[in-house]
């Protein structure tokens, strides 16, 4: 199948790093990460010749992977590309008191003087800063290049020549949200440097800018500054569903054992095909474990632990597999799932809680108090809330602890922590079909059911990932609360 070629798995660290590749894509072998990239129909929205795109989604969604695969292609083509990280804008001079016109000027300016030099950096050995800017970042580098006397590699020169015909720069900024805290101060710097690009980008039609932001990053922007709707329409929504994400997997696999298959294809293929013809040669068919999901697909077990994030998968195919390798197998079964459910679970806690503790300090003490009660256990309805049983939960938490203060100083309401829980995923919204399916709708999939007086049928729950860091006293118990999801 797809000219795979058979060979035993060992699942040494190097073999797990071929086979499923890194947690970051900025890690990654260039030539693997461009063998096994699974291209989303989303990749050529943000490719797109327009000044601006905007990425936006959650971390390990895969905004990284994006820009390095896309800046490998335009390099390729010796278009200039240019990639931007907070470091180089975090001495950007701006203050506190600084109205917001003044503050789009000091980034358009600074940003315009960093573009121009980090350009001349890579097509050139110039060594010495840019000071006399032109109006126009492309007239200044231009004129900068044709006056300069020095020989350049025949790379770099191709580049700059290159550039000297079509006049084209492509910007990536990437990881902007680095020591983000949702505070007025972090609105008003992420308002300034887009509209500061908007403006450079309207000077320079030929430049194309590519950012990354995470989803909470933009909603609190979104929310709370009036210029965004200039910036809308440029928004690219980077989401996955289970089926991509497994599609995803399997090209991985394919290309590891030396065979080749298109997106598409696999896109068309149930999911049981992708399991029986391409998982197989890595997983087991079946988990064989306890209460609901005993003997269901390993497939659909994998697909119900993860945040419709491909980073999930990654991180519990790599746990799996050392554990394989522990137990000397050659596939991964239900001996190593079993195994690594706690690991993987109290990890995907740590993860959020560090990716949010800025925006809400204490949100540690939140989200372990969302633990199950001995009556929810007892009832059945560990990890699952009406509208009515999760506000009165959460009030319960406020009403028995300290206050909880957001970084911007607001203090937190029982809703206001419902939100903020479903914004991060930690908690999704859910609804039982008519046919018994379990419908999981997620923060940036409809963001208006949990901060609408409508009622749209949806109940809420704690989602899996998180089940067994929060009830590690009775791992077993946790079985019972789980059902295969659609996926």
């Amino acid at each position: 199948m797809y000219n795979m070629k058979k060979k035993e798995l060992k699942f040494n660290d190097e073999e797990i790093a071929a086979l499923f590749g890194s947690e970051a894509a900025e890690d990654e072998k260039p030539e693997r990460l461009i063998e096994y990239y699974f291209k989303a129909d989303i990749y050529e929205e943000i490719k797109a010749n327009l000044p601006l795109r905007i990425a936006v989604g959650h971390k390990g969604i895969g905004k990284s992977a994006i820009f390095q695969v896309m800046r490998q292609e335009f390099e390729k083509d010796n278009i200039l590309t240019i990639m931007l990280t907070p470091d180089d804008i975090e001495g950007i001079n701006e203050s506190k008191d600084d109205g917001h016109n003044k503050l789009v000027k000091i980034w358009k300016d600074e940003l315009t003087k960093i573009i121009i030099n980090k350009a001349i950096d890579k097509i050139s050995t110039f060594g010495k800063p840019i000071k006399n800017l032109k109006s126009s970042i492309i007239d200044t580098l231009v004129d900068c290049l044709k006056n300069l006397k020095i020989n350049i590699s025949q790379e770099k020169n191709a580049i700059a020549q290159h550039f000297l015909s079509d006049k084209k720069i492509i910007i990536f900024i990437d990881d902007l949200d680095r020591g983000w805290e949702g505070k007025r101060d972090d609105i008003k710097r992420i308002s300034a440097m887009l509209n500061a690009i908007r403006d450079i980008s309207n000077t320079n039609r030929s430049i194309n800018f590519k950012i990354s932001l995470r989803t909470d990053v933009y909603y609190l922007y979104r929310t709370n500054d009036e210029s965004t709707d200039k910036v809308e329409s440029n928004v690219v929504w980077v989401t996955w569903d289970n089926h991509g994400i497994l599609a995803l997997l399997a090209k991985r696999i394919v290309t590891y054992f030396g065979g080749n298959v298109e997106e598409r294809e696999l896109l068309k293929l149930e999911q049981t095909e992708i399991s029986n013809n391409i998982l197989s040669y890595v997983f087991e068919d079946r988990f064989h474990g306890h209460g609901k999901w005993s003997n269901i697909p390993i497939y659909k077990l994998l697909m119900s632990l993860i945040r419709k994030r491909p980073r999930d998968l990654i991180k519990l195919c790599w746990l799996s597999a050392k554990e394989a390798k522990r137990n000397n197998h050659n596939k991964i079964g239900t001996e190593e799932l079993n195994k690594i459910f706690e690991l993987y679970s109290q990890g995907r806690l740590q993860d959020t809680i560090n990716e949010f503790k800025s925006e809400l300090p204490t949100i540690e003490r939140l989200l372990l108090n969302m633990k199950p009660t001995k009556y929810e256990k007892n009832s059945g309805e560990a990890y699952q809330f009406t509208d009515a049983n999760l506000n009165k939960k959460v009030k319960n938490i406020i009403n028995n602890m300290p206050k909880f203060i957001f970084a911007n100083g607001k203090e937190a309401t029982e809703k206001d922590l419902c939100i903020f829980m479903y914004k991060i995923n930690f908690l999704t919204a859910r609804k039982k079909e008519s046919d018994g399916k379990i419908i999981r709708k997620y923060f940036e999939e409809n963001r208006f059911l949990a901060n609408t007086h409508t009622d749209f049928g949806f109940d809420w729950e704690i989602h899996p990932s998180y089940r067994w860091a929060l009830q590690p006293d009775n791992i077993l118990n946790i079985f019972d609360t789980l059902v295969e999801y659609d996926s």
